[in-house]
């Protein structure tokens, strides 16, 4: 196969590992595609819960065909013992597949390049590193699990071209239009939790499900972040800082109401991910995004993020950044 190739067939690798968003931890969002003779002859993604594992479902799929196929795959095969399966580098030992092409290392210690080492023990051809800026953004939450022991965080903030997200007497309803929500109830639907401020959920008592036909299951785990840990009602839990969010099941937060939890979760530099939809209107005087971050200099502010993607949403603008570290 050409690199052009490679990296096509890893791009649907990629897209299928979208599929498991948000539902796979603390596994990782994996997706495989088995390719003979520039046919597709098996596909997975990793299933809720984590298991079945994308290889494993893709092998399936594809039965005798993935003798002398190529397998493309997001992340290194796992290589660890695991009361719940098989690993999968030794599924694709017993395929026999030609080649493994794969985007990730697994930063996971109990494979860690096992995974690799054991494929090309059994003669299988590897190829590491197609795809792996893609791959990383469609994993970030079990990435950043690995590397900082915590979620992956995405802000998100709706604001007018001046910055703001509600006029002084608190009208917000809407800033931005239909396309730009409905992108939002979209990344509701890939989160395992999402967190709003005390105000917020004191003020709209909002529901924060996913309002998308078809993905109404994925409404994720509700949060309110508020200084006293104490139960407020039924079906939401309490985050008494921002740094109690590694403690819930689940590696992609999404933060997604109030001035004060935005600020909150920047000042503690929690974020990882900025989604910032822009409606072309100006406000003037009414409640600015976020507040007091703790930024001493101005110069303390630049370096910190990279565009990493924008477009259109009818007449919104969505950017989003990533945070530099």
């Amino acid at each position: 196969m050409s690199a052009a190739a490679d990296e096509r067939w890893m791009a649907s690798a990629i897209a299928l590992s979208e599929r498991g968003r948000g539902r796979t931890a603390p596994n990782p969002n994996v997706g495989c595609v088995v390719v003979r003779d520039d046919i597709v002859v098996g596909r997975g993604w990793t299933q809720p819960g984590g298991r079945p594992h994308a290889e494993a479902m893709a092998l399936a799929q594809a039965g005798a065909a993935a003798d002398g196929a190529t397998v493309y795959v997001t992340l290194e095969p796992c290589a660890h013992e695991s009361a719940r399966g098989p690993a999968c580098a030794d599924l694709l030992r017993a395929a026999r597949p030609a080649r493994v092409v794969a985007g990730l290392t697994d930063p996971d210690p109990r494979t860690a390049g096992r995974g690799f080492a054991r494929l090309r023990a059994a003669g299988i051809a590897v190829t590491e590193g197609v795809g792996a800026e893609a791959a990383r953004r469609a994993m970030a939450g079990f990435l950043t699990r690995q590397a900082l022991g915590r979620p992956h965080v995405t802000l998100k903030l709706a604001t007018s071209l001046d910055g703001r997200i509600a006029l002084p007497s608190g009208e917000s309803k809407w800033i931005t239009g239909a396309e730009a929500r409905a992108h939002g109830h979209l990344e509701r639907a890939r989160a395992d939790l999402i967190v709003v401020g005390r105000g917020t959920f004191e003020a709209d008592r909002p529901s924060l499900d996913v309002r998308l036909p078809g993905l109404e299951d994925r409404s994720p785990q509700r949060f309110v972040l508020r200084r006293m840990r104490m139960p407020i009602s039924e079906g939401w839990g309490v985050l008494s800082r921002p740094e109690d969010v590694a403690l819930p099941s689940g590696d992609l937060v999404l933060v997604e109401g109030g001035a004060g939890v935005a600020s909150s979760f920047l000042a503690a530099d929690m974020v990882d991910r900025l989604l910032l939809y822009r409606a072309p209107i100006l406000i003037g005087e009414g409640k600015a995004g976020i507040a007091d971050i703790g930024l001493a200099r101005l110069a303390d502010a630049h370096g910190r993020w990279s565009l990493v993607d924008a477009h259109r949403l009818g007449q919104d603008r969505l950017e989003i950044y990533e945070r530099r570290r």
